[in-house]
């Protein structure tokens, strides 16, 4: 497969999402997702889509955020 690449703005805030084959890496600004996001609740919010289709350990997930903030 190859790379999917999307791009999603708001207001300031842009988010560039890339997805690939992969082993279930999510990384977002160069950091692993459960570190980005520290609580329980986001890292569910994060990993339901994966979840609820079993593609939890298909992709590797990349995402690059310029502007606005974790919320």
């Amino acid at each position: 497969m190859e790379i999917i690449h999307k791009i999603g703005r708001r207001k300031t805030a842009v988010a560039r999402v890339y997805v690939s084959d992969g082993t279930g890496s999510i990384t977002i600004n160069k950091r692993e997702f459960k570190n980005y996001f520290t609580t329980a609740a986001l890292q569910y919010k994060v990993l339901q889509p994966l979840t609820l289709t079993d593609h939890v350990t298909s992709f590797d997930i990349k995402v690059n955020v310029f502007g606005g903030g974790v919320t």
